[in-house]
């Protein structure tokens, strides 16, 4: 099975993405499951693990109906708020939905340093545990070492970390991103997604041997036990097309035994995420 581990989906207004600047004018329509599929499909992929594009629970309950009706939608990683005190009733609600495989919420644009830190999130966090959930790590380079501290409070719940963590891979950066992986990695309770290369390379100018030496690294950090092949579509199609962004991973892990390669391709995505008839 190809899963594909992060995609988004959603009917664009101005209001409701605000995220998506002046430069993305790309991808300022609507994208939703038949669109995916017609890219994705020729590429051999099986399913994906669609993911919270804005902070509403309202959307959370959008991505399970969408679910409903669309079975290549393997999972779904909405947004509640960890924080808040309707977090418990959110969980009940859709406690008997079971595509819904984890929660993120956006830490990235989050100006306190601590954010994750903090009693209510942690709370949050352990609440997860009891619904099976995993947790998406969502961050900027200089916030890992916030997320290594949070992580070590929870040994044994699953969190999948974006993006590598998007290191500054246009200007090359890879200290002290590197370092923070590996000590990251040190938990066994971690995944990454390779997505969001193309994204935080040069969007205009990126080439596959720029970005390689990013995933050696997380290669080096994880194994092939704990990464998994992520698009990011439809975000990516600011810097590439979804063929060039798969293309990336395929070509790098193209000299790995099948079974590292499998596991990349969705078997890993599948553990993490605790994929039913996976």
């Amino acid at each position: 099975m190809r899963l594909d581990a992060h995609v988004h989906f959603w009917r664009y207004s101005d209001d409701e993405y605000g995220w998506i600047s002046d430069e993305m004018a790309a991808i300022r329509r609507d994208f939703l499951p038949p669109d995916w599929q017609a890219v994705a499909d020729p590429l051999g992929f099986d399913g994906l693990i669609a993911v919270q594009a804005r902070q509403t629970f309202e959307e959370t309950r959008w991505l399970l109906e969408l679910a409903d009706e669309h079975p290549a939608i393997r999972g779904v990683v909405g947004w509640m708020d960890l924080r808040g005190p309707a977090l418990d009733d959110q969980l009940d609600i859709l406690s008997d939905r079971t595509r819904l495989v984890g929660v993120r919420h956006v830490v990235q644009g989050e100006p306190d340093p601590r954010f994750m830190l903090h009693d209510d999130f942690l709370r949050g966090i352990a609440r997860l545990g009891h619904y099976h959930l995993a947790y998406d790590i969502l961050i900027l380079a200089a916030q890992l070492p916030m997320a290594i501290e949070m992580i070590g409070h929870f040994p044994r719940q699953r969190f999948v970390l974006n993006h590598i963590a998007k290191p500054n891979i246009a200007s090359g950066e890879m200290e002290p991103w590197a370092t923070d992986m590996r000590r990251l990695a040190e938990h066994d309770n971690v995944w990454c997604k390779l997505s969001g290369l193309v994204t935080e390379a040069d969007q205009d100018g990126w080439a596959i041997d720029k970005l390689r030496g990013y995933l050696d690294a997380v290669f080096d950090a994880f194994g092939h036990e704990r990464l998994m092949i992520a698009s990011d579509w439809p975000v990516s199609l600011v810097a590439a097309s979804y063929e060039q962004v798969v293309a990336v991973v395929m070509g790098w892990m193209r000299d790995m035994p099948e079974d590292a390669q499998r596991g990349i391709l969705g078997g890993n995505c599948a553990q993490a995420y605790g994929l039913e008839g996976a």
